[in-house]
């Protein structure tokens, strides 16, 4: 039985795209999916599955997301180790891994498109794309930032959602 953290994007936003946790952990469990928690309403999923595929789990997390609420949710599902990895390769230093962002992307960009969007840059915003995430680090907050998912899913062709350093730390103790 693995573990995997499945992130949903865009979920419980400015009243949009409502989404009980009840709900959701309710759903994932009629799906299969065992030892379901959930963390904080924005869509962090906790769960257990025999099932060893990944992008599998990721089209049906959507699929019965769609048929339960009515609407299309970008999921990206990472193992614990997977997601362990992503957490220790942050290229910042402490003081400023701990107010970083951790960007998931749907898959490993071409390197072509990483020296693209890598050219763009801004005085207060810092950012390193390795593999399938972009550790971010804005110096006057997210809010703020010049960049935005948006950006970085045009310029790589990839879905993407972030979770901040603490939410990484507590679905690192969840899981």
């Amino acid at each position: 039985m693995q573990t995997y953290i499945a992130l949903l994007r865009g979920i419980n936003v400015g009243g949009h795209r409502k989404v009980p946790m009840a709900e959701l952990r309710e759903l994932f469990a009629k799906s299969g999916l065992i030892n379901v928690k959930t963390y904080i309403q924005s869509g962090n999923v906790i769960f257990q599955s025999s099932n060893s595929d990944s992008k599998k789990l990721e089209n049906n997390i959507q699929k019965f997301i769609l048929d339960q609420f009515g609407f299309e949710v970008p999921v990206l599902v990472r193992t614990k180790d997977e997601l362990t990895t992503i957490f220790n390769n942050c290229p910042f230093i402490d003081a400023k891994k701990t107010e970083s962002y951790f960007v998931f992307l749907s898959a490993i960009p071409d390197k072509i498109l990483v020296k693209e969007a890598s050219q763009k840059t801004y005085p207060d915003d810092e950012y390193v794309i390795l593999n399938d995430c972009i550790y971010l680090f804005c110096s006057n907050g997210y809010g703020r930032a010049k960049f935005n998912l948006s950006y970085f899913e045009k310029k790589l062709n990839s879905n993407a959602t972030a979770r901040n350093y603490k939410t990484m730390v507590k679905l690192l103790a969840l899981s």
